[in-house]
Formats: structure tokens, sequence, C-alpha cells
């Protein structure tokens, strides 16, 4: 029995290194990403657009590896919530892949447009903060590092901040004839995809405190469910209806 606990373990450590070595494989992307938006560098968009077919195949052969685990050696307590978080994360790493390459995508279309110093220093910036995002989540997660994972929440804030700059920078170079309409909704829509992977960065830095103290955020529409299905059950009269656009 000890024997294969030790079998588990170590095919357990092989798995974080499979996850740690997909997150730094978008750590590596993003920088790249952010360089073929402002140079125009559609031969560097093809390499990252091409390269998205291996991340998917090593996260489903991830995923795979740990349904395998999951079946096979019927994990408890902290390996069970360490590969049910794992699971999460390949999600979560995968798409913010995606994302990377819809920035690249986003290049090319709006290639042979120039952009104004403010508008590329503000994609510079989203760049860089969208990469620490995923470079302290991924050392959150090989540290087990509840304070690191703790703070991406408001690492993220900052680059909402930027993503709301670069809007109102995007009206204001559109409203001066430097960009046109086509291309400004474009750069709209980048700002998003940088927004989009800082928030896959925050959901891997709440899957690790989840790992380490089985801690999970409150979903608010869920909160809100219970709540109303409670009073209904008790009093016989549904609450009304009090959704938000809040998650």
């Amino acid at each position: 029995m000890e024997e294969l606990r030790k079998g588990f373990h170590h095919e357990l450590d092989e798995v974080r290194l499979s996850l740690a070595r997909l997150a730094a494989s978008v750590i590596e992307a993003i920088p790249r990403a952010t360089n073929v938006l402002l140079s125009g560098d559609l031969e560097g968009a093809e390499y990252l657009i091409l390269a998205d077919d291996e991340i998917d195949s090593r996260s489903i052969a991830l995923e795979d590896r740990c349904y395998q685990l999951l079946a096979l050696q019927a994990p408890v307590a902290g390996d069970l919530r360490q590969l049910i978080s794992i699971l999460k994360m390949v999600g979560e790493i995968e798409r913010s892949a995606d994302l990377t390459v819809n920035i690249a995508k986003a290049a090319r279309r709006i290639y042979g447009h120039s952009l104004d110093p403010k508008l590329r220093g503000i994609i510079t910036k989203m760049g860089e903060q969208a990469q620490q995002l995923f470079t302290s989540a991924l050392q959150s997660f090989e540290e087990n590092d509840v304070a690191i994972a703790g703070a991406i929440d408001d690492m993220d804030s900052y680059l909402d901040s930027l993503q709301r700059q670069f809007v109102q920078a995007i009206f204001e170079s559109h409203a001066a004839g430097s960009i046109d309409l086509q291309v400004a909704i474009q750069l709209a829509v980048v700002a998003r995809f940088y927004e989009r992977i800082g928030d896959h960065a925050v959901n891997i830095g709440e899957r690790v405190l989840f790992i380490v103290s089985g801690w999970r955020p409150e979903n608010k529409g869920a909160a809100r469910h219970a709540a109303k299905t409670a009073y209904d059950d008790t009093y016989g009269i549904p609450l009304p209806n009090t959704n938000t656009t809040e998650g």
C-alpha cells in the first residue's frame, strides 16, 4: 500500500509539473502577442495561431491524466482537492492561450493601421500586467503560497483600470480621426482579451487557495438562488426577483 501511495504522489507531482509548464507557455505567449500587435508582425501572428494546436493537445493530455488518477487512485482530502483544482486550472490556462491567439488575429485585422503613442503605451502596460498576473498565479501554485494567491485579485484591479483607460483613449483617438471605426472596434475587443487573461489568473489563484485551505469564493448568483429557495420553502412566498448583472 505504501508503494502504491508513493507511486500516486509521484504521478501527482508529474501532473503539477505539466500544469506549470502549460502555464509557462501562456506566460511566454502574452508578450509575444503584444509585440505582434504593436509591430504588425504577421509572421509572429501566424506562429502564435499555429502553436495553439499544441497547447490544446497538451491540455487534453493533462486532463486525461487527471481523470485516470481520479478513477484509479480514488484520492481523498488534499490530494482530491489538488486533482479537481488542476482540472479546473487546465481550462483557465487553455482559454488564456486562446486569448493570446485572438490578440494575434486582431493584429492581422488591423495590419497597416498606425496607432498613436498613447494607445501603444497602454497596450504595452496591459500586456505587462497580464503577464505579471499569470506569473504570480503560477508562482502561487508552484509554492502553494496563499499570500500571493490572495493578492492576485487586487493586482487584477490595475489591469481592469488599464482596460478602462484604453477604451477612453480609443474614443479620443477615433474622435481625432487617428483611427477609423473598424480599428477602434478591434482595439476595444483586444482590451477585453487582456482583461479576460487577468480574470483567468485570478481564478487560478482562487484554486490555489482551495488546494491549500479548502476555501472557495462565494458565487453571488448561487447564493441569491439559495436564499430565495429557502424563503419560499419556509413561507410559501417567493422573494421578488433581485437578479443583477453581477456573477
